[in-house]
């Protein structure tokens, strides 16, 4: 997903993301002596020794009492887990020392300063892969534990977070998480509300464009026959959402029309009713269960419109029967 991944590393470039995602989302102690005005983004391209580059981390450094400290954001989105992560994380961490090295950016006693991975991972199953790079490794003699290499990332899940878990935080990296598990148009309309009224100062314009970027490439390319959409301005972005719904909803009323009459002439029009509803939740929730099928050709016409007319606003498939 290079858009989102991109969308991801231009909002991540703003400090007040880095605060919030910390704030909200580490929750340490350490966190209330660093000092938040000394946030600094630094090169993170690295040369490796086969000559590939690394530029798609992100590195933030900032001051924690009178020392540096590097927080390191791996930006690599995927739809699975990467169980070789800490791996990775051990590489990356390397390079970034190496770096600093070579542009002898170290303590005057020659010591590298203090690094936090931090892994972002979106995907739709929760994160089970190795935080530490120990267990990556086979245990072999007893002597050669001492040379185990030990590092760990600190990993930020967002399918742990629930959306009645963040809508109280006013936290931009909370309304972040949210947007991407809205799936109705009122949760989504709120939190851009939200984040017009949090960003309106003419000092936050980047992060705003940046956050209507986002919007535009993850949020609009969702909805059914979804088309990415660059606007700069985070209230015209909101309004384009709402219009894009519309549109689907207006496209969903006329498809189920148009395939109701087609399955009622084919098989009646309960039956055919029960097959399009069926579509459209596959459309809308992906695969389904199996219990699906039946308990919609058992269902009367009447219950049958009434779920069609709750699935624009159901969050998910189980909320959308436990309505009735």
């Amino acid at each position: 997903m290079p858009d989102h991944d991109h969308s991801y590393k231009l909002l991540f470039s703003h400090p007040e993301m880095v605060r919030d995602l910390l704030e909200g989302f580490v929750r340490q102690s350490w966190l209330a002596q660093l000092d938040y005005r000394s946030l600094e983004k630094v090169n993170s391209s690295y040369v490796t020794e086969d000559l590939r580059d690394r530029a798609d981390d992100i590195v933030w450094r900032v001051r924690w009492a009178d020392e540096w400290i590097y927080i390191y954001l791996l930006i690599e989105f995927q739809s699975t887990v990467e169980r070789y992560m800490a791996v990775r994380i051990l590489t990356y961490v390397g390079l970034l020392y190496q770096d600093l090295i070579r542009t002898r950016q170290v303590a005057a006693d020659g010591r590298l300063p203090p690094v936090l991975p931090i892994v972002l991972y979106n995907g739709s199953v929760r994160w089970s892969a190795p935080e530490r790079v120990e267990p990556l490794v086979q245990v072999g003699p007893r002597h050669l534990e001492r040379y185990r290499p030990q590092a760990q990332y600190l990993l930020i899940d967002e399918s742990r977070y629930k959306s009645v878990e963040l809508a109280p935080l006013r936290n931009l990296v909370a309304a972040l998480f949210r947007l991407e598990k809205s799936r109705s148009h009122t949760e989504i309309d709120d939190v851009l509300g939200a984040l017009v009224d949090w960003l309106k100062s003419p000092e936050q314009a980047s992060l705003r464009r940046a956050f209507a970027v986002w919007v535009g490439r993850v949020i609009l390319a969702r909805l059914p026959g979804g088309q990415a959409a660059r606007v700069d301005d985070l209230q015209e972005m909101r309004a384009m959402v709402t219009d894009r719904w519309d549109e689907w909803a207006e496209q969903y009323r006329q498809e189920g029309r148009e395939q109701a009459l087609q399955a009622g002439r084919e098989a009646g029009r309960q039956e055919g009713e029960a097959l399009l509803l069926q579509r459209l939740l596959g459309k809308r929730f992906g695969e389904l269960p199996d219990w699906v099928g039946p308990r919609l050709r058992h269902a009367p016409p009447a219950q049958i419109e009434r779920w069609g007319e709750k699935l624009l606003d159901a969050e998910t498939l189980d909320a959308l029967f436990e309505s009735e």
